[in-house]
């Protein structure tokens, strides 16, 4: 009879980081309607709950302001708020969408995260919410 193997990764590690403290993300009048923002972060990292390695990617963000724009200084104080938080790769990418849409309820906005490859796997992850849909959308 097989013996079954424990689980190395556990639910407190599928939580880790998901509601975690961080900054706020700051924002401003929008003046235009109609536009499309990227905003491209080629540094983010985070750390992986388990092992407590680093994770680094690209993340880029995409979205259609309505009322507020994203202050770009917050924004990046709030990214790198992830350099010590122990989260997983997937959490992180709909973590960020779901404090984005948060802070300025944008028409839509897509996340998407392309993570370096750890153990020969290279992981890319999108989300997205748009005022229609919500998430998923």
């Amino acid at each position: 009879m097989k013996q079954k193997r424990q689980r190395e990764y556990t639910d407190e590690h599928a939580r880790a980081g998901v509601d975690a403290a961080l900054p706020d993300i700051e924002t401003w009048e929008n003046q235009y309607p109609g536009y499309e923002i990227e905003i491209v972060m080629p540094e983010f990292t985070s750390v992986c709950p388990r092992t407590g390695l680093p994770d680094h990617g690209i993340l880029t963000l995409t979205y259609v302001p309505d009322k507020l724009c994203l202050e770009l200084k917050s924004l990046k104080m709030y990214m790198l708020a992830y350099r010590s938080l122990g989260i997983f790769q997937e959490n992180a990418v709909n973590r960020f969408l779901r404090d984005v849409v948060k802070a300025c309820r944008p028409v839509s906005a897509v996340v998407s995260g392309d993570f370096s490859p750890r153990g020969g796997i290279r992981t890319v992850i999108t989300a997205s919410w748009s005022k229609k849909r919500g998430y998923g959308a």
